[in-house]
């Protein structure tokens, strides 16, 4: 995609004024497509443009989200004569009778993100950009928010997290191998009028040596394949040794007090210790890290995950899974997990260490959850076990909390009991009814044996039973305290 630099800024930030000014958002595709417009594919482009009125915004939609050429006069009366002449100028679409797109835009929260149109599975070049997939959506939920001075995004792609950094980072650097990937970069900071990010070619951390950020985050290709067919999937390297190399990297990179959040896969030997591996390599960062599980299979599994875009072909997926599995048995592979891992470079203390599962489907912005979480295990490692029942606790997110009940001859009686966060990660927590209780009068100010004792009292505990439900709150407690669910005050 030739850019003329010359021009791009003035050009694309013409073009996000008009697509701003016909209010082409995500509310806007969603209110004209439907709440599944987001995760549609070529395929169903025939029926969604016979959704659309005939508005300015459906213009838009049209020539931007569904990639629809649309005649240039009727452009002109949506976006302007000046966006129309731009889109040409910034090499997002040819201009003549009509105009062409050659760039899908898609609005992602506050931002427009251009890169590749729908993917066309295996005909996809091996430089194909994509705006904003599943895991990346993935990556900027579980990206801390908080503002800081030196920002970094490794295996940049369409630039989308080194956008969402810039707002709340003075200076991001954004990096990839895939020069395509960088262009398209600076055009969607040219697009967002975003002058706070420079781009730099490169393998991962290779064009930032010796330099510390306050903030990392890297979607860059961590899928565990025998190929080397796309740069934004495929790791290239033995197995996992790829995301080892990211992890450690990004370890060497973070300022005190830093943040990184890394998509990663790594393999097992054994399906009984599946996090053997990445838990070895946190261990040497010296950082305190959060694991989160969102995939895991054995070599088959993960073999058909990755290759379902030949599942028309039979012949070719065969093949793919024969390759696929092969390869991994050759390593000794018994088991594969994709996820997350979250570091924070802190000073003193044993690091901290926590594995937990999320449905990648279920994640949504976690930001202030994750940095809680991490401030609350420091403050853990402080504190003796009973130590905590002197502090005051209160609750720090919305959760919502559920018992089962089980049919008696007086009364239907709870006995099983699950907290679950309402948002965030949405993991769950499963304590007991009496422990359930107790989470609705913690009010931040009243030590934690206070409430312990108030509950047991409404409902005339014996000291065995007391010494029982002591516990249970105490484990329930530390378990939303580390989850960043309540808040030690």
């Amino acid at each position: 995609m030739a850019i003329d630099t010359d021009t791009i800024e003035h050009a694309a930030a013409t073009v996000g004024d008009a697509l701003r000014g016909v209010g082409y958002s995500e509310d806007g595709v969603v209110d004209l497509l439907g709440d599944d417009a987001y995760s549609g594919d070529a395929d169903d482009i025939p029926v969604n443009e016979r959704m659309l009125p005939d508005t300015r915004l459906a213009t838009a939609v049209r020539a931007f989200f569904l990639l629809r050429p649309v005649p240039t006069d009727v452009a002109v009366e949506a976006l302007g004569r000046g966006a129309v002449d731009s889109l040409g100028a910034a090499g997002l679409a040819d201009v003549g009778d009509e105009v062409v797109p050659r760039a899908r835009i898609l609005p992602v929260d506050d931002l427009y993100v251009a890169a590749d149109g729908f993917s066309r599975d295996v005909d996809d070049p091996p430089d194909y950009v994509a705006a904003y997939t599943p895991t990346a959506r993935l990556l900027d939920s579980l990206t801390p928010r908080t503002r800081v001075e030196r920002a970094l995004d490794v295996g940049t792609g369409s630039g989308i997290h080194a956008l969402r950094a810039a707002a709340h980072a003075r200076h991001v650097i954004a990096t990839d191998v895939n020069p395509r990937a960088l262009e398209f970069t600076k055009l969607n900071a040219a697009l967002n009028g975003l002058t706070n990010i420079e781009v730099r070619h490169g393998s991962l951390f290779e064009p930032v040596g010796g330099e510390t950020f306050d903030l990392i985050t890297c979607n860059a290709p961590y899928v565990v394949s025998p190929e080397r067919r796309w740069a934004y999937r495929d790791a290239g390297g033995t197995a996992d040794e790829v995301s080892e190399r990211v992890v450690a990297e990004a370890a060497a990179h973070l300022n005190e007090g830093g943040f990184a959040t890394m998509l990663v896969s790594w393999v097992a030997e054994d399906e009984d210790e599946p996090d053997e591996r990445v838990l070895a390599w946190t261990s040497r960062t010296g950082c305190d890290s959060w694991i989160l599980v969102a995939e895991e299979s054995d070599p088959l599994g993960h073999a058909a995950a990755w290759n379902s875009h030949l599942a028309g072909d039979p012949e070719a997926y065969g093949a793919a899974l024969d390759e696929w599995t092969r390869y991994l048995d050759e390593l000794g592979v018994r088991w594969v997990s994709d996820g997350a891992v979250i570091l924070r470079r802190r000073a003193g203390g044993r690091p901290t260490v926590r594995v937990d599962s999320v449905d990648e489907d279920d994640v949504e912005e976690a930001s202030e959850q994750i940095e809680r979480a991490f401030d609350a295990r420091s403050r853990l490692e402080e504190l003796g076990r009973n130590e905590l029942l002197e502090q005051g606790l209160s609750v720090a997110m919305p959760l919502r909390l559920e018992h089962d009940l089980e049919p008696t001859p007086d009364a239907p009686v709870p006995v099983d009991a699950v907290v679950a966060l309402a948002t965030g990660t949405n993991s769950a927590v499963e304590t007991t009814p009496d422990a359930l209780e107790l989470l609705g009068r913690l009010d931040g100010e009243t030590p934690l044996e206070d409430v312990v004792e108030a509950v047991a009292d409404l409902h005339d505990l014996d000291d065995d039973a007391l010494r029982e439900f002591r516990r249970d709150a105490l484990d329930l407690c530390r378990e939303l305290l580390e989850l960043g669910a309540l808040r030690l005050d």
